[in-house]
């Protein structure tokens, strides 16, 4: 996009009354910001949802003034600014009918090819949270996911802490300028972020992180992805408006189940009981549903010559090539392995060729 475009677009999104939706539209009318503001008024007019009062609006001058700093900005600290237009706009995004016109990066993110998912929760995230992060993206990492989530306190910082320590891309949403950090305990993780991520915002440089924005950040971290994960949550918080914009954007969403007297885990097993969530127990269920072991692997996997099993999976293969397919709980059953154990070694030597899972949490030898 040309710093001429770039010019009349920020000036388009600060017209007061003109918000995504609406800026959008006039978009689709006129091709471009340019053309908007050279318009007349009774083709704007014609459009639907113009009032007098927008009409007035978009003749409001001042609106120049504050895109041309920004742009001095944008300019002056190399950030990469993506219209929802362009081809570098993530793709899940475009399709959210209130996504953001603008967003702002910085670092090296790189969004092609890519499985992406959010994994959200509390801020006063308990041992139990982060154990289970850790396992979860541990056993996720064969597959090169990209994690996203908030940076805040707990779930959030944990997420992208853990995808670093795996090699994973992971990006932080924020919900003010890249001119600043919150909160700014996390300032220290921003330059290894930055190397293999970084960060998105959709807000300016005079933004404020202020509650809102908040909110307004959520529906970027539920809408540019295929799916987002509540690792724990009160029976309130952030994390919950996350969960409920994902399904209206018709995405998988998926809840870790806790104890029914803790108080961090009443959000995500709410989410279960209404159906407003996937159970999410290791990371065998999060490919399952979302079809990840099926995408990317020719229909026929032959397993590898030589090999080389650990005892785990030697007992694992040895059991399934004797008794054929078999439920998930009968092989923890038989092979005297805990469940959250057993799902990960399964998905590793599914990665290995060894095995492939069936429907209704089956598996078999190959």
């Amino acid at each position: 996009m040309s710093d001429q475009d770039l010019f009349y677009l920020l000036a388009l999104m600060k017209v007061d009354g003109v918000g995504d939706i609406m800026a959008k539209k006039l978009l689709s009318n006129f091709g471009n910001a340019e053309a908007i503001f050279k318009a007349k008024s009774k083709e704007i007019a014609a459009i639907d949802g113009i009032g007098a009062v927008l009409l007035k609006n978009l003749k409001d001058k001042t609106v120049f003034e504050k895109a041309a700093k920004e742009l001095e900005f944008i300019k002056s600290d190399n950030i990469n600014v993506s219209c929802f237009q362009d081809e570098n706009y993530p793709d899940k995004l475009k399709h959210c009918i209130d996504g953001p016109v603008l967003i702002f990066t910085s670092g090296n993110i790189d969004l092609r090819n890519k499985k992406i998912i959010s994994i959200v929760g509390t801020r006063q995230i308990t041992s139990y949270g982060t154990e289970f992060c850790r396992k979860l993206i541990e056993d996720l990492a064969p597959l090169d996911p990209v994690i996203i989530s908030g940076f805040a306190y707990g779930v959030d910082i944990v997420a992208h802490q853990l995808a670093m320590e795996n090699n994973l891309q992971t990006i932080g949403v924020l919900a003010h300028g890249l001119n600043q950090i919150y909160p700014r305990a996390h300032k220290k993780y921003m330059a290894k972020m930055e190397e293999n991520g970084g960060f998105i915002t959709e807000f300016w440089s005079s933004s404020s992180p202020d509650k809102e924005k908040f909110v307004r950040r959520n529906r970027i971290v539920a809408g540019m992805t295929e799916a987002t994960i509540v690792i724990e949550s009160a029976d309130k918080g952030g994390s919950l408006i996350t969960a409920n914009l994902a399904n209206d954007y018709n995405r998988e969403v998926f809840a870790v189940p806790g104890r029914v007297t803790d108080r961090y885990s009443q959000g995500c097993n709410n989410l279960i009981k209404t159906q407003k969530a996937n159970v999410l127990t290791s990371a065998a269920d999060l490919i399952y549903v979302l079809n990840w072991d099926l995408e990317n692997k020719p229909k026929t996997i032959q397993r590898q010559l030589f090999v080389e099993l650990n005892p785990d999976e030697e007992c694992i293969y040895n059991f399934l090539v004797k008794n054929g397919k078999e439920l998930l709980d009968i092989i923890a059953l038989q092979c005297n392995f805990p469940i959250f154990k057993i799902s990960g070694i399964l998905l590793n030597m599914e990665l290995k060729g060894l095995i492939r899972p069936l429907p209704g949490k089956m598996f078999e030898a190959i």
